[in-house]
Parts: C-alpha cells; sequence; structure tokens
C-alpha cells in the first residue's frame, strides 16, 4: 500500500465524506488525514479495525506468554493437566 496516495487534507474529508467512507468499506485501505499540513487522523473501514484490534490483542498474549517463559512461570503440560484432573476427581 502507498500510503503518500492516501494523504488527504481535511477540507477533502469534509467536501467528500460519504464518498470515503464507500471507498473506504471497498478498498479496506487507512487514509490519513491532515490538519494545516500535519498528520492528525486515521480513518479505516470497521473490518480492517477489527482485525487490527484482534492481531493486536494475540501480540499481547504472546508478549505475556514469552515473559513468563523468560521468568520461569511455566509448569510442563503433563503436570497442569494431572492437576485439573485431580481437582475434578477424575483419573
Amino acid at each position: 500500500m502507498k500510503l503518500a496516495s492516501r494523504i488527504k487534507p481535511i477540507s477533502y474529508l469534509k467536501a467528500h465524506a460519504a464518498e470515503i467512507v464507500r471507498n473506504l468499506g471497498e478498498q479496506r485501505e487507512p487514509l490519513v488525514i491532515t490538519q494545516n499540513g500535519e498528520a492528525k487522523v486515521v480513518l479505516q473501514d470497521i473490518e480492517s479495525y477489527e482485525q487490527t484490534q484482534d492481531t493486536l490483542a494475540l501480540l499481547k498474549i504472546l508478549a505475556l506468554g514469552t515473559r513468563q517463559i523468560e521468568e520461569g512461570k511455566v509448569q510442563p503440560a503433563e503436570k497442569v493437566i494431572t492437576r485439573l484432573r485431580e481437582r475434578r476427581g477424575v483419573r
């Protein structure tokens, strides 16, 4: 994706809002809006936003898991399964 072609001034947003919303849904590429020549906001379609949020959540879980491994806060799966079965009374 070439971001340079996806940068528009806020005046463009004001004049073409409906068209922008339609294009965001079709193209699934973000649009950067500038104000006084400075990037201020990024607009994107809801599906892309949700996908980004899901990806960030997974990355946070992976980072947490990596940190726990580095800190030695892990146990072998077999030990955990045995303990869970004992709690339920199943052997």
